[in-house]
């Protein structure tokens, strides 16, 4: 069982990847001017689901790196993966092959996520 903690951990950094990895109507990255509260309520919700189906299938995979938590990590290679942003689960020499397949292969299943800015919060489309 993942504690509060691990999934809030994974959740953040999921969201961090997402407004990194994508750029407004002016072609700069979400993550200069918008932050985790920028996401319209809808966009959240479904991106906390999504996380925590994850999570629930495939748990938290262990990296081993200093600098940032597992759930963190995992967080981002989710987000990456997902969205075919060229790096990920698969491309981290620190999980076994047989890791890098299964959590490319589940991250996959959830499909692709495109972000667009509305009026004033951040949708997916």
């Amino acid at each position: 069982m993942k504690t509060t903690q691990e999934i809030e951990q994974f959740v953040s950094s999921y969201i961090q990847a997402a407004l990194w990895s994508y750029v407004d109507d002016g072609d700069e990255p979400l993550d200069l001017n918008y932050d985790k509260d920028d996401l319209a309520p809808e966009t959240l919700a479904s991106m906390r689901l999504d996380c925590k189906a994850f999570i629930d299938v495939n748990g938290i995979p262990k990296y081993n790196d200093a600098q940032y938590t597992d759930a963190e990590k995992a967080g981002h290679d989710f987000w990456l993966t997902r969205c075919g942003h060229g790096v990920g689960f698969w491309d981290r020499a620190e999980l076994s092959k047989q890791d890098q397949d299964r959590l490319t292969e589940a991250s996959n299943g959830f499909g692709n996520i495109d972000l667009y800015v509305s009026d004033d919060k951040i949708c997916v489309m």
